[in-house]
Protein backbone atom coordinates (compact mmCIF):
# COMPACT_ATOMS: atom_id res chain seq x y z
CA UNK A 1 0.00 0.00 0.00
CA UNK A 2 1.58 3.31 -1.23
CA UNK A 3 1.50 6.24 1.69
CA UNK A 4 1.65 10.09 0.63
CA UNK A 5 1.66 12.26 -1.79
CA UNK A 6 0.92 10.60 -5.48
CA UNK A 7 3.40 13.35 -7.47
CA UNK A 8 1.41 15.55 -9.75
CA UNK A 9 -2.34 14.57 -8.05
CA UNK A 10 -2.69 16.79 -5.43
CA UNK A 11 -3.69 13.58 -2.89
CA UNK A 12 -2.29 12.85 -0.28
CA UNK A 13 -3.07 9.42 1.05
CA UNK A 14 -2.82 9.44 5.53
CA UNK A 15 -5.54 6.20 5.27
CA UNK A 16 -6.24 3.65 2.82
CA UNK A 17 -9.60 4.24 2.71
CA UNK A 18 -8.74 7.56 1.03
CA UNK A 19 -6.97 5.35 -2.04
CA UNK A 20 -10.11 3.96 -2.43
CA UNK A 21 -12.17 7.26 -2.75
CA UNK A 22 -10.45 8.65 -6.21
CA UNK A 23 -8.91 6.62 -9.28
CA UNK A 24 -5.38 6.97 -9.38
CA UNK A 25 -4.98 9.28 -13.03
CA UNK A 26 -7.48 11.43 -11.46
CA UNK A 27 -6.20 15.14 -11.39
CA UNK A 28 -7.01 18.59 -10.16
CA UNK A 29 -8.70 20.77 -12.58
CA UNK A 30 -8.77 24.76 -12.74
CA UNK A 31 -11.81 25.52 -13.92
CA UNK A 32 -12.09 29.05 -14.05
CA UNK A 33 -9.87 32.34 -12.17
CA UNK A 34 -10.98 35.88 -11.57
CA UNK A 35 -12.48 35.86 -7.87
CA UNK A 36 -11.41 37.64 -5.12
CA UNK A 37 -13.04 35.62 -2.85
CA UNK A 38 -15.04 32.10 -3.75
CA UNK A 39 -17.32 30.68 -1.76
CA UNK A 40 -20.94 28.84 -1.50
CA UNK A 41 -21.07 26.17 -4.28
CA UNK A 42 -24.36 24.38 -4.99
CA UNK A 43 -25.07 22.19 -8.33
CA UNK A 44 -28.00 22.39 -9.90
CA UNK A 45 -28.46 19.01 -11.49
CA UNK A 46 -31.71 19.31 -13.86
CA UNK A 47 -29.39 22.37 -16.08
CA UNK A 48 -26.21 20.61 -15.40
CA UNK A 49 -24.66 24.18 -13.86
CA UNK A 50 -23.10 25.45 -10.50
CA UNK A 51 -23.59 28.38 -8.64
CA UNK A 52 -20.93 30.02 -6.23
CA UNK A 53 -20.38 33.37 -4.81
CA UNK A 54 -17.83 35.75 -5.34
CA UNK A 55 -18.49 37.76 -2.30
CA UNK A 56 -16.17 41.02 -2.44
CA UNK A 57 -17.26 41.55 -6.28
CA UNK A 58 -20.80 41.43 -5.26
CA UNK A 59 -22.05 38.64 -7.20
CA UNK A 60 -22.71 35.08 -8.15
CA UNK A 61 -20.84 33.40 -10.97
CA UNK A 62 -22.26 30.22 -13.40
CA UNK A 63 -19.92 27.62 -14.40
CA UNK A 64 -21.74 25.24 -17.35
CA UNK A 65 -20.77 21.46 -17.59
CA UNK A 66 -21.73 21.23 -20.42
CA UNK A 67 -19.82 23.93 -22.89
CA UNK A 68 -17.32 24.74 -19.68
CA UNK A 69 -18.44 28.61 -20.12
CA UNK A 70 -18.53 30.70 -16.56
CA UNK A 71 -21.07 33.93 -16.93
CA UNK A 72 -22.59 36.20 -14.31
CA UNK A 73 -25.42 34.75 -12.72
CA UNK A 74 -26.49 38.08 -10.69
CA UNK A 75 -24.65 41.42 -10.13
CA UNK A 76 -25.17 42.56 -6.91
CA UNK A 77 -25.93 39.88 -5.37
CA UNK A 78 -26.37 41.33 -2.11
CA UNK A 79 -22.72 40.52 -1.14
CA UNK A 80 -23.79 36.97 -1.43
CA UNK A 81 -22.08 34.08 0.43
CA UNK A 82 -23.52 30.43 1.11
CA UNK A 83 -26.19 28.98 -1.31
CA UNK A 84 -27.71 25.82 -1.49
CA UNK A 85 -31.10 24.22 -2.82
CA UNK A 86 -34.70 23.42 -2.07
CA UNK A 87 -36.72 20.04 -3.61
CA UNK A 88 -38.34 22.62 -5.80
CA UNK A 89 -34.73 23.07 -7.29
CA UNK A 90 -34.83 26.92 -6.12
CA UNK A 91 -31.58 28.98 -5.19
CA UNK A 92 -31.63 29.73 -1.29
CA UNK A 93 -29.23 31.92 -0.86
CA UNK A 94 -27.47 33.87 2.14
CA UNK A 95 -27.12 37.86 1.61
CA UNK A 96 -24.16 39.26 3.93
CA UNK A 97 -24.78 43.08 3.05
CA UNK A 98 -28.75 42.94 2.88
CA UNK A 99 -28.13 40.52 6.53
CA UNK A 100 -31.10 38.32 4.85
CA UNK A 101 -31.80 34.68 3.65
CA UNK A 102 -33.55 34.89 0.46
CA UNK A 103 -35.16 32.58 -2.39
CA UNK A 104 -34.79 33.03 -6.30
CA UNK A 105 -38.34 32.00 -7.88
CA UNK A 106 -38.42 30.18 -10.87
CA UNK A 107 -39.33 33.42 -13.06
CA UNK A 108 -35.95 34.86 -11.28
CA UNK A 109 -37.69 37.06 -8.93
CA UNK A 110 -36.58 37.29 -5.64
CA UNK A 111 -38.60 36.58 -2.23
CA UNK A 112 -37.37 37.61 1.21
CA UNK A 113 -37.63 34.48 3.76
CA UNK A 114 -35.59 35.64 6.46
CA UNK A 115 -34.10 38.77 7.57
CA UNK A 116 -34.78 39.40 11.59
CA UNK A 117 -34.62 37.48 14.53
CA UNK A 118 -36.82 38.64 17.32
CA UNK A 119 -37.15 41.77 15.64
CA UNK A 120 -33.59 42.52 15.21
CA UNK A 121 -31.54 41.94 12.05
CA UNK A 122 -29.21 39.21 11.64
CA UNK A 123 -25.52 39.81 11.49
CA UNK A 124 -24.35 38.54 8.25
CA UNK A 125 -26.17 35.23 7.47
CA UNK A 126 -23.09 33.47 5.95
CA UNK A 127 -23.71 29.50 5.29
CA UNK A 128 -27.34 27.08 4.96
CA UNK A 129 -28.02 23.74 3.70
CA UNK A 130 -32.36 22.84 3.71
CA UNK A 131 -33.65 19.63 5.70
CA UNK A 132 -35.78 17.02 3.46
CA UNK A 133 -38.70 18.67 5.04
CA UNK A 134 -38.16 21.91 3.47
CA UNK A 135 -36.39 23.65 7.07
CA UNK A 136 -33.42 25.82 6.44
CA UNK A 137 -30.59 26.06 8.63
CA UNK A 138 -27.83 28.65 8.44
CA UNK A 139 -25.14 30.13 10.46
CA UNK A 140 -25.05 33.95 11.10
CA UNK A 141 -21.47 34.91 12.37
CA UNK A 142 -20.63 38.82 11.68
CA UNK A 143 -17.88 38.58 8.64
CA UNK A 144 -19.95 40.55 6.29
CA UNK A 145 -20.51 43.70 8.91
CA UNK A 146 -17.35 43.57 10.20
CA UNK A 147 -15.35 45.56 7.31
CA UNK A 148 -16.47 46.79 4.06
CA UNK A 149 -15.19 44.31 1.67
CA UNK A 150 -17.57 41.11 2.18
CA UNK A 151 -20.38 43.05 2.80
CA UNK A 152 -20.69 46.52 5.02
CA UNK A 153 -19.60 48.14 8.23
CA UNK A 154 -22.86 47.82 10.40
CA UNK A 155 -24.33 47.62 13.99
CA UNK A 156 -24.58 43.53 15.44
CA UNK A 157 -27.63 43.69 16.79
CA UNK A 158 -27.89 40.05 18.09
CA UNK A 159 -26.26 39.22 21.58
CA UNK A 160 -23.91 36.98 19.60
CA UNK A 161 -23.10 35.16 16.50
CA UNK A 162 -25.81 32.24 16.74
CA UNK A 163 -27.42 29.20 14.48
CA UNK A 164 -30.49 29.35 13.10
CA UNK A 165 -33.75 27.36 11.56
CA UNK A 166 -36.22 28.50 9.55
CA UNK A 167 -40.00 26.81 9.65
CA UNK A 168 -40.89 25.66 6.26
CA UNK A 169 -44.54 26.44 6.89
CA UNK A 170 -44.50 29.61 8.85
CA UNK A 171 -41.13 30.74 8.13
CA UNK A 172 -40.82 31.50 11.91
CA UNK A 173 -37.23 31.87 12.51
CA UNK A 174 -35.52 29.95 16.16
CA UNK A 175 -33.04 29.73 17.53
CA UNK A 176 -31.05 26.04 17.92
CA UNK A 177 -27.69 26.82 18.73
CA UNK A 178 -26.05 29.91 20.85
CA UNK A 179 -22.74 29.16 22.05
CA UNK A 180 -20.67 29.64 18.89
CA UNK A 181 -17.33 31.57 18.26
CA UNK A 182 -18.01 32.46 14.70
CA UNK A 183 -20.23 29.59 13.38
CA UNK A 184 -19.67 28.68 10.00
CA UNK A 185 -19.95 25.60 7.47
CA UNK A 186 -23.05 23.71 8.17
CA UNK A 187 -24.11 19.67 6.89
CA UNK A 188 -26.43 17.30 7.65
CA UNK A 189 -25.39 13.22 7.49
CA UNK A 190 -27.00 11.12 5.19
CA UNK A 191 -29.72 10.51 7.45
CA UNK A 192 -30.34 13.53 8.59
CA UNK A 193 -29.53 12.45 12.28
CA UNK A 194 -26.81 14.64 12.28
CA UNK A 195 -26.03 18.50 12.06
CA UNK A 196 -22.19 19.72 11.87
CA UNK A 197 -21.33 22.92 12.05
CA UNK A 198 -18.22 24.43 11.71
CA UNK A 199 -16.93 27.17 14.18
CA UNK A 200 -14.36 29.23 12.74
CA UNK A 201 -13.55 31.56 15.68
CA UNK A 202 -10.00 31.12 14.80
CA UNK A 203 -9.71 33.95 12.56
CA UNK A 204 -10.77 36.23 14.86
CA UNK A 205 -8.38 35.13 17.76
CA UNK A 206 -5.35 32.41 17.81
CA UNK A 207 -7.39 30.81 21.12
CA UNK A 208 -10.78 30.35 19.82
CA UNK A 209 -11.91 27.38 17.76
CA UNK A 210 -11.06 25.57 14.76
CA UNK A 211 -13.22 22.76 14.54
CA UNK A 212 -15.97 21.36 13.58
CA UNK A 213 -18.87 20.09 15.77
CA UNK A 214 -21.55 16.95 15.15
CA UNK A 215 -25.13 18.07 16.75
CA UNK A 216 -27.61 15.18 17.40
CA UNK A 217 -31.15 16.21 15.84
CA UNK A 218 -34.14 15.86 17.92
CA UNK A 219 -36.68 13.40 17.12
CA UNK A 220 -39.34 16.27 16.21
CA UNK A 221 -36.49 17.36 13.79
CA UNK A 222 -36.42 20.70 14.74
CA UNK A 223 -34.01 20.87 17.00
CA UNK A 224 -30.37 19.73 18.67
CA UNK A 225 -28.93 18.31 21.15
CA UNK A 226 -25.61 16.44 22.51
CA UNK A 227 -22.85 18.47 21.25
CA UNK A 228 -19.39 17.28 20.58
CA UNK A 229 -16.56 18.56 18.58
CA UNK A 230 -15.81 16.04 15.41
CA UNK A 231 -12.93 17.50 14.17
CA UNK A 232 -10.29 20.17 14.82
CA UNK A 233 -8.24 21.62 11.73
CA UNK A 234 -4.35 21.24 11.78
CA UNK A 235 -4.16 24.01 8.74
CA UNK A 236 -5.73 27.03 9.68
CA UNK A 237 -9.58 26.84 10.01
CA UNK A 238 -12.67 24.86 8.48
CA UNK A 239 -15.23 26.73 6.77
CA UNK A 240 -17.16 25.17 4.71
CA UNK A 241 -18.32 21.54 3.95
CA UNK A 242 -19.95 18.58 2.73
CA UNK A 243 -21.13 15.10 3.54
CA UNK A 244 -20.48 12.02 1.10
CA UNK A 245 -22.49 9.36 0.74
CA UNK A 246 -20.68 7.32 3.42
CA UNK A 247 -20.78 10.02 5.95
CA UNK A 248 -17.10 10.86 4.36
CA UNK A 249 -16.77 15.09 5.76
CA UNK A 250 -14.38 16.90 2.73
CA UNK A 251 -13.37 19.83 4.42
CA UNK A 252 -11.88 23.12 3.65
CA UNK A 253 -8.79 24.59 4.77
CA UNK A 254 -5.83 26.25 4.11
CA UNK A 255 -3.96 23.93 2.33
CA UNK A 256 -6.76 22.60 0.52
CA UNK A 257 -9.37 19.89 1.58
CA UNK A 258 -9.37 17.63 4.41
CA UNK A 259 -11.08 14.01 3.93
CA UNK A 260 -12.48 12.53 7.54
CA UNK A 261 -14.05 9.20 7.94
CA UNK A 262 -17.40 8.91 9.63
CA UNK A 263 -15.57 8.78 12.58
CA UNK A 264 -13.23 11.63 12.37
CA UNK A 265 -10.25 10.46 11.52
CA UNK A 266 -8.23 12.30 8.49
CA UNK A 267 -7.89 10.41 5.65
CA UNK A 268 -6.05 12.59 3.08
CA UNK A 269 -5.64 15.38 1.41
CA UNK A 270 -6.48 17.84 -1.61
CA UNK A 271 -3.76 19.87 -2.08
CA UNK A 272 -4.67 23.28 -3.45
CA UNK A 273 -2.68 25.72 -4.72
CA UNK A 274 -4.46 28.10 -2.72
CA UNK A 275 -6.79 28.75 0.21
CA UNK A 276 -9.96 26.47 0.07
CA UNK A 277 -13.43 27.95 0.97
CA UNK A 278 -15.90 25.59 0.07
CA UNK A 279 -17.24 22.24 -1.23
CA UNK A 280 -19.90 20.73 -2.69
CA UNK A 281 -20.81 17.66 -5.27
CA UNK A 282 -21.57 18.09 -8.51
CA UNK A 283 -21.70 16.32 -11.86
CA UNK A 284 -24.49 13.94 -13.83
CA UNK A 285 -23.34 11.25 -10.73
CA UNK A 286 -22.33 13.28 -8.18
CA UNK A 287 -19.07 11.85 -7.96
CA UNK A 288 -17.27 14.98 -9.32
CA UNK A 289 -15.85 17.54 -5.95
CA UNK A 290 -16.45 21.43 -6.85
CA UNK A 291 -13.78 23.18 -4.99
CA UNK A 292 -13.79 27.13 -4.37
CA UNK A 293 -10.26 28.44 -3.66
CA UNK A 294 -9.40 31.95 -3.21
CA UNK A 295 -9.39 33.78 -7.02
CA UNK A 296 -10.81 30.18 -8.83
CA UNK A 297 -12.83 27.44 -9.09
CA UNK A 298 -11.44 24.00 -9.10
CA UNK A 299 -13.01 20.32 -9.75
CA UNK A 300 -12.22 16.86 -9.49
CA UNK A 301 -13.00 13.56 -10.36
CA UNK A 302 -13.90 11.00 -7.31
CA UNK A 303 -14.23 7.59 -7.36
CA UNK A 304 -17.23 7.88 -4.89
CA UNK A 305 -20.57 10.01 -4.94
CA UNK A 306 -22.09 12.82 -2.97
Amino acid sequence: MFYGELEGSGFEIIEPEFKNCFFGYARLERLWTGCSWAEGPVWFGGGRYLLWSDIPNNRIMRYDETDGSVSIFRQPSGFANGNSIDSQGRLITCEHSNRRITRTEHDGTISIIADNYKCKKFNSPNDLVVKSDGSIWFTDPDYGIMADYEGGIANREQDGCHVFRIDPVSLEVTQVANDFHHPNGIAFSKDERYLYIADSGFTEHIDAPRHIRRFEVTKRGDGLVNSKIFITCSAGFFDGFRLDQDNRVWASCSEGVHCFNSDGLLIGKIHVPEMVANVTFGGLKLNRLFICGTSSLYSVYLKING
